[in-house]
């Protein structure tokens, strides 16, 4: 039920705009309502999900590693695999975000003929690693509307990313990637029965809402089109707070921007969350150098100990009467 449920989630969000969008009263909530709540849910939701990882007390070197550890000086260790230095596990910080290295050497195992059979799972990397990136040049992208003027970068950035372009409107090639990536993110879930019986609502419900996104976001471009001007105004409005609700922004823009909303209203609380997650993860962001340094736990609370020779010192008599021998004495004699 979860890909039906989700999917149903999603229409119903579509067609909730498409009603509310045919009123005057149902515009305003929709343009000026929902989005500053969703603005609000969003902050408020990372901010909180942020601090409670960030005081979670980690009082050990808990790091998993993929490579030799740093030990003697004739055995070659692993600097970006198993980081012995700070600058170590910041360069695997790095890899793991921006080229997600640990997914890349993720392993898949399947019985074939009453065999265990392991292979690479490439195709897993790749899908995410382009979604993930084409998604961000997106986002860079639609800098643009709240900003004005542009940023620079903004517009070398659409440059580089209509450069191939066929007729008018410019086709962005990021565009077209975030929606295969996000197919065959969603076939494979699908289609993968081990991925599916672990699958959950909310493992369909955002990428559906993210494909959704895309849709009405290429529609409107490609299809029935937007007035440009119109839709920069109502964007530096909510930017600047000074909304407005200008003429001809069409019932798609509202489908769009009611499921942009439900995203990031839904963000923090999802698995979407591990984008922030990631470098407050202490399997991740710590060096392991427990051979080269003691870590005692901050928050050992001092025990009351009984020592041997308090305790012979106590059973004193009854030790000797049954004719064990005294350390004490020994010491002594």
């Amino acid at each position: 039920m979860g890909p039906l449920s989700s999917a149903i989630g999603v229409v119903a969000l579509i067609v909730l705009a498409a009603l509310a969008g045919a009123s005057e009263p149902g515009r305003v909530v929709l343009g000026l309502v929902i989005p500053y709540a969703a603005l609000a849910t969003f902050l408020a939701g990372i901010c909180y999900r942020l601090v409670q990882w960030a005081l979670a007390p980690v009082p050990f070197r808990i790091p998993t590693t993929c490579g030799q550890q740093k030990s003697l000086p004739w055995i070659k260790s692993a600097r970006l695999d198993n980081p012995s230095t700070g600058l170590g596990a910041v360069g695997r910080m790095a890899l793991e975000v921006l080229l997600f290295r640990s997914l890349f050497r993720n392993n898949q195992a399947e019985l074939y003929e009453r065999r265990f059979v392991f292979g690479d799972s490439k195709y897993l990397w790749l899908g995410a690693l382009a979604f993930h990136w084409s998604l961000l040049i997106v986002l860079l992208r639609h800098l643009r509307l709240p900003v004005e003027p542009v940023p620079q970068f903004v517009l070398a950035l659409n440059a580089v990313d209509g450069f191939f372009q066929i007729g008018a409107p410019v086709l962005y090639l990021s565009n077209l990637i975030v929606l295969g990536a996000l197919v065959y993110l969603l076939l494979r879930r699908w289609r993968d029965p081990q991925l599916r019986y672990i699958s959950q609502f909310s493992d369909y419900f955002a990428p559906l809402l993210l494909l959704g996104i895309a849709v009405s976001g290429m529609l409107m471009r490609y299809g029935a089109g937007a007035d440009v001007v119109a839709v920069k105004r109502f964007a530096i409005g909510l930017a600047t707070f000074q909304p407005v609700l200008p003429e001809g922004l069409g019932l798609l823009f509202w489908i769009h921007l009611l499921l942009v909303s439900a995203l990031a209203a839904c963000f923090p609380f999802s698995k979407l969350m591990h984008m922030g997650g990631v470098f407050l993860s202490p399997t991740r962001n710590l060096a392991n150098n427990s051979r080269i340094k003691r870590h005692i736990n901050p928050w050992n609370y001092p025990v009351k100990t009984h020592t041997y020779a308090e305790w012979e010192h106590e059973f004193h008599d009854k030790i000797k009467a049954a004719g064990i021998p005294l350390d004490e004495e020994q010491k002594n004699g």
